[in-house]
């Protein structure tokens, strides 16, 4: 049971080890294209600059917290699962 436990808890750090990357990833990649984008739409339109960076600041809040989900369900994989009594006495030794 000890043995499965430890598996179990392996495989549970590793799925929350690449959640977490991948989303960070992904959110990088969206940040940097609406950061541009904000930019070429201020370089084309100056006059525009206080509604875009509203506008991107708002929309930057939004693709951070898909990050914030992502760190929230990779520490649910790792703290709350059913054999973490099992595993915390593997360790206790």
């Amino acid at each position: 049971m000890e043995a499965e436990a430890l598996k179990f808890f392996i495989a549970c750090v590793t799925a929350a080890g690449f959640g977490i990357a991948i989303a960070a990833f992904g959110c990088g990649i969206g940040q940097g294209m609406g950061l541009k984008s904000a930019v070429e739409g201020i370089a084309r339109n100056p006059e525009s600059s206080g509604k875009v960076t509203v506008t991107l600041l708002i929309g930057l809040a939004m693709i951070e917290s898909l990050c914030i989900y992502a760190l929230v369900i990779s520490l649910i994989l790792i703290y709350a699962h059913p054999q973490a009594a099992a595993i915390a006495g593997l360790f206790a030794h």
